[in-house]
């Protein structure tokens, strides 16, 4: 996995009431951490 679709994810925050200034600042970290973790995890069953 190589990173989320960003304006779902910033369509989702609008649909849930997070302000766009919050979701631009949060995604990519929180995007940064998800990814890897998926990654380690897909790692580990296809080993």
């Amino acid at each position: 996995m190589i990173g989320w679709d960003m304006s779902a994810a910033l369509a989702l925050g609008d649909a849930l009431g997070v302000p766009p200034l919050a979701m631009a600042e949060l995604l990519p970290a929180v995007e940064a951490v998800m990814v890897a973790k998926l990654n380690e995890q897909m790692e580990r069953h296809n080993g």
